[in-house]
């Protein structure tokens, strides 16, 4: 009796978990990001500041027209509004003196996932600054998700930043610590990246479902009597797919091989669809770690076109990649850790096996074919 409330209480919290996965469709495209630029000089910052313009148009309504697309008439005849909005959520202070900033002009820019505006800076501190504080605001009031990517150059060396609601100041100090706190920033945006990229976890999760059954022939899925088989074909699994990405991000990042980045959304979009109806209808090969592999080598691409939106110095680069693909490990087995040991309670389950396994890959195949759709065609439809 005890053992069957034990395996209800794991049915719930694994439909639960399928519940709040497919309740945010919409974070399927690349999440609110901006990315600003500081280079320190003495006294003097130099900044750039890239804002994606959907971002801006959801805050202050650059389309008046409503035709869906901010157009550069549009945005110049707003620029004042969009720099003093930008701006007024910006604020440097050097050894707790503040840097008046100065607009210099606004742009646009073309990054991986649409067309930024950007606006150039400058900053003058009273002094030179041992410690630069940077408080950032920007859609946070609107948008909890928005994060702010920061790149600081001092001039010795680059650091980068993660802003968030609960991050809003951050110090920076000349010390020689600069490339370990460079690490932990990459490592932490690899974090991120994982867990605010629904499309990966949905990826990640439709390899996880059948790693507690085995496959037998035609009778179709059945449970595995250990715990050990499980983990080596999760462990198949992940390693294939961290290898995979890992080349082609690598390959990106250093310009050896780049793809037109809707193609590799697309191609992402694609990859669950097809991991998802695997477990309903055998598509792939039954070593399903080959298939994580050859899957896996797009998400790669998808993975380098957050690191360039950075524009990250060559010098940093093999730092950036190494920190980045560690936190990108760490995301997936913080949920490898949190999934596999529920599945395996309930992998005898009725429940598991036609609810969880045949239902939850339908579903993710239904949503992901969605995103196919919108990003091959540029539509929306969710």
């Amino acid at each position: 009796m005890r053992g069957r409330r034990l395996t209800r209480r794991v049915l719930a919290l694994l439909f639960a978990a399928a519940a709040m996965l497919f309740a945010l469709p919409a974070l399927a495209h690349k999440p609110s990001d901006s990315y600003l630029t500081l280079e320190t000089l003495g006294t003097h910052v130099d900044g750039r500041w890239d804002i994606a313009l959907r971002d801006l148009d959801n805050a202050i309504d650059l389309d008046p027209d409503g035709d869906g697309a901010v157009t550069w008439g549009e945005l110049s005849a707003r620029a004042t509004e969009v720099t003093s909005t930008a701006l007024g959520h910006l604020a440097l202070a050097a050894d707790g003196a503040p840097c008046p900033i100065t607009t210099r002009g606004l742009r646009v820019a073309s990054h991986s996932d649409g067309t930024y505006a950007v606006i150039d800076f400058d900053a003058a501190c009273p002094a030179a600054a041992r410690a630069l504080t940077v408080t950032y605001t920007l859609f946070f009031d609107i948008d909890p998700q928005h994060r702010g990517i920061v790149r600081i150059d001092d001039g010795a060396g680059t650091r980068t930043a993660i802003f968030g609601p609960r991050e809003r100041q951050q110090i920076f100090e000349r010390t020689e610590l600069r490339r370990m706190h460079q690490l932990g920033a990459a490592i932490r945006l690899g974090i991120e990246h994982i867990f605010r990229g629904i499309d990966h976890l949905c990826f990640l999760v439709a390899l996880l479902l059948p790693s507690v059954l085995v496959r037998r022939g035609h009778s179709g899925w059945e449970p595995v009597p250990h715990l050990r088989p499980a983990l080596i074909d999760v462990l198949k699994i992940v390693t294939a797919f961290t290898l995979a990405h890992s080349i082609t991000l690598t390959l990106s990042a250093l310009e050896v091989l780049r793809l037109p980045s809707r193609l590799v959304e697309s191609g992402i979009a694609a990859s669950v669809v097809v991991a998802a109806l695997n477990n309903v209808y055998p598509l792939l090969a039954e070593d399903r770690w080959a298939a994580a592999f050859a899957l896996g080598l797009l998400h790669g691409f998808g993975f380098s076109a957050t690191l360039m939106d950075l524009g990250l110095p060559r010098q940093n680069l093999a730092l950036t990649l190494f920190g980045f693909n560690v936190g990108v490990e760490i995301g997936q087995m913080c949920v490898v850790a949190a999934f596999v040991p529920l599945a395996y309670v309930a992998r005898r389950t009725w429940f598991y096996r036609r609810v969880g396994l045949v239902g939850g890959s339908l579903a993710i195949a239904g949503v992901a074919g969605l995103w196919l759709v919108e990003r091959a065609f540029a539509v929306t439809l969710l």
